[in-house]
């Protein structure tokens, strides 16, 4: 996250990681007021065993483009609604990454999607969380199709 400011909306991804038994790090790196933090977290990522990053942030939100210029791991980008704009202009910003640098980019808010997109990721290497995966829609399927209104 880019500040402590964007805890409660990336408190899904959380939940969702921690549902799926998938081990993650929790951390606060501002790409403006410590970039040289940042750098050095990006481009160890790999080396500590960490397969994709999750970078949520708002305003500018340079978190994700800049944590993907420091690393070759997928970063997902999830913008964060400021005070300003709606977060329209953190998802522009993290949507328009230059040609050479991609950042997935969920929705407004979307943490829990950015989470279900990292799992997906992984489980292309680990069958047991792609098991857990296809139930959690197997699940979610069948609550639709119980669903009357």
């Amino acid at each position: 996250m880019g500040s402590t400011s964007d805890l409660e909306v990336m408190t899904p991804a959380f939940e969702t990681l921690e549902e799926f038994g998938v081990p993650f790090e929790k951390r606060v790196i501002s790409a403006h007021r410590a970039p040289d933090v940042l750098a050095e977290y990006a481009t160890s990522a790999h080396e500590r065993g960490i397969g994709v990053i999750i970078a949520g942030a708002g305003g500018a939100a340079h978190l994700p483009g800049v944590t993907a210029a420091f690393t070759t791991i997928p970063v997902i980008g999830v913008p964060v609604c400021g005070k300003a704009f709606g977060g329209m202009d953190a998802l522009l910003s993290i949507v328009q990454m230059p040609s050479g640098i991609p950042v997935a980019t969920v929705a407004v808010n979307g943490a829990k999607n950015a989470s279900l997109l990292a799992i997906s990721i992984l489980a292309l290497g680990e069958p047991v969380l792609d098991e857990k995966l296809k139930a959690f829609r197997k699940a979610q399927r069948e609550k639709i199709l119980k669903t009357t209104i």
